[in-house]
């Protein structure tokens, strides 16, 4: 029975090569989209998961709330980890993890390294990395010492065992001890680095006071507790803690902290605080509902055509009914047709994805999936998905077909029901609003992405070449000497640029009411060039300059944000008012007008600008700005007066605009995903609409003859063919344009600066479906109205 079932269903596949092939690409298109996005919703739902602990470890954040603002810091200060674990038995270990750049070096071997993790010696007791040489429990416990990842021990050593090798770091070259090698970790983690250092280093010997600093804030800080103890249960512990420990100079400085204690778990998806690499929940929620969608889209196509071919199966069921075939076996008969496309769909799909997927890794920036069988669950689930659309794509169809009375179809009366119709109709209609809908939604993430890349931020960022000096005693003398070089239009210091972050500076500002305000504001020391070189515009007052001393000491440059934070309603109001910051003390000379210096997600933030000399706050970052048409040959000017002047150091480059469009990268990546797989739908889409029309034409044969015998012209047949499409494609845009919109809004609310969802996002995405549509259908109507009426009129 089951060999009969296969050859009736092969044979009958392999006789309607077209509609068979349309079912299996949609089916398989679809499967693979699913499949795709389900790696990559997977990946992100992983992060810290491979933590054997992962259950048990909490990460310190806090909130610290000023007379003025509330600020969410990504971790405690640098006293509350150790004193947490004194004052609480719950708790097991802790560790501190400061994440930094810095120049290392050994021998002839230099490299900048941009992520260099200091931790506390306990976390390897935390996190579980496995070391493959040295000892987990005392591998950081020593001052300068270092534990290299497998990559990065080959990167510095090559072939030479690393054990007891000595790096050394930063420009002052101290020496740090190899003490240990370990596994490369995993991409899905938070906390990753090619080189771990001992905070030792900095508690014992750099800044022996570190732990009991309950205002220096810079780390991340995670614990872990013992078995059968619950962060929420510590959490309620926390606010005495704090008010017990550092209440009185909380008072004093008029900063209040309340901690928070969040699983490690969820920190990437759901913090809502600025923790280095994160991911959005929301669109892991987006590309599930996507996935859903693609799926649904093609399993309408399968129902839609099998049901459409209903009329041309009937005389095969009535005979089989006849024959002696009941109910029940012809709907076996039916599904397992339908599973068997569904498999096959499912084996091109894992070979599809086998294909496309070092693409998909690329388009999403990290490897979501080494392969499709890097974890025989992830096909194995697909298989079972692959049955299950097998059932429901073939149950309605098949109960369709197997209803049909022998008696009526053998008769030749049978006709599609009504029924049948409207169900094929409603079919599309949820179709096309889905494609309608994903049209929109992939044009507002295109304008937007493009609004956050294009505008304007209110500085000069083309052409800025900046290097990062790392504070060098001979910074200024290569200042100078790099003005010389043509090419260069101006040359600055600063300790940060736009984009780059800022220092956090405890400040107290004189307001409307003569007082002192307490506010934890962001600060860039800068020098004379730097407001000029960046174009910078004033509102009120003046920039630095050299005609006044006393600027390089005592004088501060706000911008609008600080203003209206103290009180002030006219930007002149603020000129002449009194500071205090890190212990300088002076006056404000002046106001800059708003800019965007951190990207266009976050609202611009109160930011005070300085002057230093260099080794008191720093000067790190040299900005040039490189005349047009000559960047290489100025570059390479630049590199060599480095190479002259600071050779211990490697020379390293960015632009200001890079680096925006780095902060950017998660949108436009994830704008370019979304892109294709709505392209995958409406082409699934398509496919189905391709097909419906072919049957629809082939079904009205001859009434297609005898109107072209009666006079109608092509334009008249290509009208008849379409008009039904039009009208359904208008009932999807009713239908989608509002549903749209709603989650278009909610979505673009995650920016600070967003574009408005005007009537031309709508018109065009309603025209673009009703295009695609018409140039899917144009194909067979346009062959049914130029064929031969003659051979239309002879068909039976």
């Amino acid at each position: 029975m089951f060999r009969n079932l296969l050859k009736t269903a092969f044979r009958n596949l392999w006789r309607h090569k077209a509609f068979s092939f349309i079912n299996i690409m949609g089916l398989t298109i679809g499967m693979t989209a699913c499949f795709l996005i389900f790696l990559f919703v997977k990946f992100e739902l992983s992060y810290e998961n491979f933590h054997p602990k992962a259950d048990r470890i909490y990460k310190i954040a806090a909130d610290i709330k000023t007379p003025t603002e509330v600020i969410h810091a990504g971790g405690p200060s640098f006293a509350v980890p150790p004193n947490l674990k004194t004052e609480f038995p719950e708790v097991e270990e802790f560790a501190r993890v400061l994440n930094t750049p810095m120049i290392v070096r050994y021998g002839e071997i230099k490299f900048k390294e941009d992520n260099i993790l200091v931790v506390d010696s306990a976390a390897f007791r935390i996190f579980g990395w496995q070391l493959l040489k040295g000892d987990p429990n005392t591998a950081l416990a020593a001052p300068f010492s270092a534990v290299l990842t497998e990559t990065a021990a080959k990167k510095y050593f090559g072939n030479e065992d690393p054990m007891g090798k000595t790096l050394l770091l930063g420009d002052q070259a101290r020496p740090n001890i190899v003490t240990g090698v370990m596994k490369d970790l995993p991409e899905n983690t938070q906390i990753n680095s090619p080189m771990i250092f001992s905070m030792s280093s900095l508690t014992a010997e750099l800044n022996p006071n570190l732990d009991k600093q309950w205002g220096n804030y810079g780390a991340d800080a995670y614990i872990l507790l013992k078995t059968g103890t619950t962060g929420a249960d510590l959490e309620k512990k926390l606010p005495d803690f704090l008010k017990r420990m550092n209440g009185e100079e909380m008072d004093k400085w008029k900063m209040w902290v309340t901690l928070f204690l969040k699983p490690v778990r969820d920190v990437y998806l759901y913090s809502d605080r600025n923790d280095g690499k994160s991911g959005k929940i929301n669109n892991v929620y987006i590309f599930s509902i996507v996935a859903i969608f693609i799926l649904v889209i093609a399993c309408i196509n399968f129902v839609n055509l099998t049901t459409a071919r209903s009329t041309e199966r009937a005389k095969e069921v009535g005979i089989r009914k006849v024959a002696g075939a009941g109910k029940y076996q012809l709907i076996r008969q039916f599904i397992g047709e339908s599973l068997i496309i569904s498999l096959i769909a499912f084996g091109l799909a894992l070979l599809l994805t086998m294909l496309l997927l070092p693409m998909f890794n690329n388009l999403a920036g990290k490897t979501i999936s080494t392969g499709v069988f890097s974890n025989w669950q992830y096909p194995a689930w697909l298989f079972v998905a692959s049955v299950g659309i097998g059932l429901l794509a073939g149950f309605y169809p098949a109960l369709v077909l197997a209803r049909f009375r022998p008696i009526v179809v053998l008769k030749g009366r049978f006709a599609t029901g009504t029924k049948g119709i409207l169900l094929r109709k409603g079919l599309v209609v949820a179709q096309f609003t889905i494609s309608i809908a994903l049209i929109i939604a992939t044009l507002v993430v295109y304008f937007q992405t493009s609004y956050m890349r294009n505008q304007d931020l209110g500085f000069k960022k083309d052409q800025m070449l900046v290097i990062r000096t790392e504070a060098t005693k001979t910074q200024k003398t290569f200042k100078e000497e790099i003005r010389k070089i043509p090419g260069v239009k101006s040359v600055s210091l600063g300790s940060s640029v736009p984009g780059n972050g800022w220092n956090g500076a405890y400040s107290e500002i004189e307001n409307t009411s003569g007082e002192y305000q307490v506010a934890n504001l962001n600060l860039i020391f800068v020098d004379f060039d730097y407001m000029p070189q960046l174009e910078i515009q004033m509102v009120a007052g003046r920039q630095f300059s050299r005609d006044f001393l006393t600027d390089t000491t005592k004088a501060m440059v706000i911008n609008e944000s600080a203003v209206k934070m103290f009180g002030y309603s006219d930007p002149k109001q603020a000129i002449g008012k009194k500071y205090k910051q890190w212990g300088s003390e002076g006056q404000i000379i002046g106001v800059m007008k708003d800019f965007n210096y951190n990207g266009l997600q976050e609202e611009i933030k109160p930011l005070t600008l300085r002057m230093a000399e260099s080794g008191n706050g720093g000067y790190d970052h040299l900005t040039v700005n490189v005349a047009g048409g000559q960047i290489p040959v100025t570059i390479a000017a630049i590199k060599k007066k480095w190479k002259e002047m600071v050779p211990n150091l490697p020379f390293s480059y960015t632009f200001i605009d890079e680096i925006f469009d780095h902060k950017y990268r998660d949108e436009q990546r994830f704008g370019e995903l979304f892109l294709n797989f709505a392209a995958l739908a409406i082409l699934i889409s398509c496919l189905g609409l391709l097909g419906l029309t072919a049957y629809s034409t082939m079904q009205r044969t001859k009434e297609i003859g005898i109107r072209k015998v009666m006079g109608a012209s092509v334009s008249n047949i290509l009208h008849l063919l379409s008009k039904e499409f039009i009208w359904l494609a208008g009932i999807s845009f009713v239908v989608s344009a509002p549903l749209a919109w709603f989650f278009m809004h909610k979505w673009l609310q995650n920016f600070a600066y967003r574009i408005n969802i005007t009537w031309s996002v709508f018109a065009i995405a309603g025209t673009a479906a009703l295009l695609i549509g018409l140039f899917t259908i144009s194909f067979q109507a346009v062959k049914a109205a130029i064929a031969n009426p003659v051979k239309a009129l002879r068909t039976e």
